[in-house]
């Protein structure tokens, strides 16, 4: 029994990036052996257990077979008989197809080493054409290191999105590279990707531009993308992606405030309170805070100052005071308006 660091702990030590997290091969070995030397079973598709110390993982080498449509239809096959190279041929990119033994020695069959140094994102094999969600893994290490594609490997992301295989992609799995790649420092260079495969038509049709200078949470940024769009261009591209509730409402505020936030230097005291009741700017604060965050993000010339200033204004108003001091009930909200207007225009100075 002989255990590996493998995958993304090899890579960004080589790329000299603090390593935080490793995982570990193990060949020769069985699962009843692991569980004797203390180590915990935690995987359900295929042997994985955790250190009983340091908590990594450390997973049987395994290799897999095609059986099936998407990234489930997989046959995965682990005993002790399965080399190393043979779990690394599994593996996407030769840059994450490498390992170090107990004495640090480097093991790269592939020659993930050298296109790591070349700035390349190569697959490993013809594999690679068997699992669809590959193509935003490649897509997704654009945005993170700005490498170039191999044009070997293009051409093969061209074909899947060009065959059946690359329509049983997860819209779960989906959403997960395509977060990844947004908080990624360079993620234009994943739209790039995904336009150069011809998958970005057919997953992302609404998206005809990128914007520069992504910045803020996934909820900001997915937002700025969405910043053009019609409401229910947003309401389609959030459903076919399964965004989660945060990033879908931020991205419906963005389009159904548009326009109001860019008018809004010029806004009357009315409209600004219009437009922070349509945010629900008074409920939920920190929302508004990214919304307006969005808004100069999409716009270098929009002058959010103005509705910051309203905002704060209309805060202040004692809406409990307001409560006591109405006849009735139905009074209450016209009187809180009031107030909250003659509260803004005083600090708009109109």
């Amino acid at each position: 029994m002989k255990a590996y660091v493998v995958g993304g702990a090899v890579r960004d030590e080589l790329l000299g990036i603090p390593v935080a997290d490793r995982d570990w091969v193990v060949v020769g070995a069985t699962p009843e052996e692991m569980a004797a030397a203390g180590f915990r079973p935690v995987g359900s598709d295929f042997p994985v257990f955790l250190h009983p110390r340091t908590r990594e993982e450390y997973a049987l080498a395994r290799t897999e077979r095609k059986s099936g449509r998407g990234y489930k239809g997989f046959t995965v096959h682990a005993a002790p008989d399965v080399t190393l190279e043979q779990d690394l041929a599994r593996r996407d990119l030769t840059i994450n197809a490498m390992a170090r033994d107990d004495s640090g020695a480097l093991i790269d069959p592939f020659g993930g080493a050298r296109d790591l140094k070349d700035g390349v994102l190569r697959h490993v094999s013809g594999a690679f054409a068997e699992d669809p969600v590959r193509i935003l893994r490649v897509a997704r290490f654009a945005a993170r290191y700005a490498f170039r594609i191999a044009d070997e490997t293009l051409a093969l992301m061209r074909r899947m999105v060009d065959s059946d295989e690359a329509e049983h992609l997860v819209p779960e799995r989906v959403w997960q590279e395509f977060a990844k790649g947004l908080l990624e420092p360079h993620p234009e260079r994943m739209f790039e990707a995904l336009e150069d495969c011809g998958l970005r038509a057919r997953l992302l049709p609404e998206i005809k531009s990128v914007p520069r200078g992504f910045a803020g949470p996934l909820a900001v940024r997915f937002a700025l993308l969405c910043w053009p769009l019609e409401e229910s261009e947003v309401q389609a591209l959030c459903d076919r992606l399964r965004a989660p509730n945060a990033e879908r409402e931020l991205a419906l505020a963005a389009c159904r405030c548009r326009d109001a936030i860019v008018a809004a230097h010029a806004a009357s005291p009315a409209g600004l309170l219009e437009l922070l009741k349509r945010a629900d700017a008074f409920r939920r604060p920190e929302r508004f805070g990214e919304l307006l965050a969005v808004a100069r993000l999409a716009d270098r010339g929009v002058d959010t100052k103005p509705i910051e200033s309203a905002l704060a204004a209309a805060q202040a108003v004692d809406a409990g005071a307001i409560a006591r001091g109405a006849p009735n009930a139905q009074q209450i909200p016209a009187r809180l308006d009031a107030a909250r207007e003659r509260a803004i225009a005083a600090a708009l100075g109109g």
